[in-house]
């Protein structure tokens, strides 16, 4: 007997074969996964089990933790702000938030803050998650600190001190944190937390680490920083060299990659700490489900959260190449990831998807020209910084359903 459940429209058949298959192979856990087609809900699937040490099920409500997928919903609420004119996005930060300018930050505008350029891809001290439960501390510490480059002569993903960075757009600007802005303006009725509460945490699902032998996002090639490049049709060819200078930096605590990933520490309990849950880290604090988070790509992807017309600029390439933190090669919008090595997306997409990945293997992607949104949950973590195959062969499905 399958253990997926949920509805799927036959059309996308392929999809829910290829659920059931990463369940079959041992590379899940649980997982959900839902896509919109316009406004219509065409997948709605979860299966297996929300908590490895009870073997509690996972449920068509269970909401999951969507690691960096979260900075998409910051750089919406950064975005709506901009688009409604509380600033300007090419402006100086110091409009807004003066005390930025030092250490020769003064030239950095808010695009730079939602592009990864800021030269503050990690802190410069250890954080504690009890420390990161205070979003205005955290960034008054990033606006005193000497960025790592000048602002706006590199990128460097930003994958923790971006979410202090951009929500402080949305706090400064707004007087409320990215979570109750998202929660009161364009989240309003889905199941999906930047902060939630503690009966949402309780029925949450646990992040588990895979266990050697395991199946999981580890097979297929899979790598740590990304899942394949944009300039082939699979993710599964590897540069060794590459692989070999990752791993180094990903284990080496002085490198930016490292540095950028787990400083502030989430403390005991890693990322089911419900301390980081409550606080809702704007660059990876988001609970929710597969179906709530589609449905805000869906809504994006529809002018109902920002006109098209931002949106297209939103998601037009602003940096693109080398990556200073993760080594291999980036894109990014204003604040939403385009296809890369960090992003990889089947051929079909290549020119039009964005979205974001989150490390433990889970996606959010829009596609205006498509007409398709996709939310991914798992809570078998891969081994990876963004992405892995388990996303990557659910995207290529969804997009060879559509042809």
């Amino acid at each position: 007997m399958s253990t997926v459940q949920g509805h799927c429209d036959p059309a996308f058949a392929g999809v829910r074969e290829v659920f059931e298959e990463n369940f079959a192979e041992g590379r899940e856990l649980g997982a959900a996964v839902a896509v919109y087609a316009g406004d219509r809900k065409v997948v709605d699937l979860w299966g297996g089990v929300a908590d490895r040490r009870t073997g509690r099920e996972w449920l068509a409500d269970t909401p999951c933790f969507g690691f960096s997928c979260t900075k998409a919903v910051t750089a919406a609420a950064a975005l709506l702000l901009a688009e409604r004119g509380a600033y300007e996005l090419d402006g100086p930060v110091t409009d807004w938030w003066p005390e930025f300018g030092a250490e020769g930050k003064e030239g950095a505008t808010a695009a730079h803050l939602l592009t990864h350029q800021a030269g503050l891809p990690a802190f410069a001290r250890p954080v504690s998650a009890e420390e990161a439960a205070d979003p205005a501390a955290l960034a008054g510490e990033l606006a005193a600190q000497k960025p790592e480059w000048t602002p706006g002569e590199g990128h460097g993903y930003h994958a923790l001190t971006y979410g202090w960075l951009a929500g402080e757009i949305v706090r400064r600007l707004s007087g409320r944190t990215v979570g109750a802005f998202a929660a009161d303006e364009f989240a309003r009725g889905l199941d999906l937390w930047i902060g939630a509460p503690d009966d949402v945490i309780g029925r949450a699902a646990k992040m588990s680490a895979a266990r050697p032998g395991q199946g999981g996002a580890q097979q297929g090639g899979a790598r740590p920083g990304g899942a394949g490049s944009p300039k082939t049709d699979s993710p599964k060819t590897a540069d060794n060299d590459l692989l070999t200078r990752l791993a180094a930096a990903y284990t080496d605590p002085q490198s930016t990659m490292n540095r950028s990933l787990n400083n502030p520490h989430p403390g005991k309990g890693g990322y089911n700490n419900p301390v980081v849950l409550r606080a809702g880290w704007p660059s990876a604090g988001m609970l929710a489900t597969a179906p709530a988070f589609a449905a805000f790509y869906r809504d994006l992807v529809a002018g109902r959260i920002l006109r098209p017309e931002t949106l297209r600029d939103a998601i037009r390439p602003r940096v693109a190449g080398p990556d200073r933190t993760l080594l291999i090669d980036s894109a990014f919008g204003l604040g939403f990831m385009r296809p890369a090595q960090s992003f990889f997306t089947p051929a079909a997409g290549r020119e039009s998807a964005f979205g974001h990945t989150g490390a433990g293997g889970s996606i959010g992607l829009g596609d205006a020209e498509a007409g398709v949104a996709l939310a991914y949950l798992p809570n078998l973590m891969g081994d990876m910084v963004s992405g892995d195959l388990r996303a990557y062969r659910l995207t290529e499905a969804v997009y060879a359903s559509m042809s």
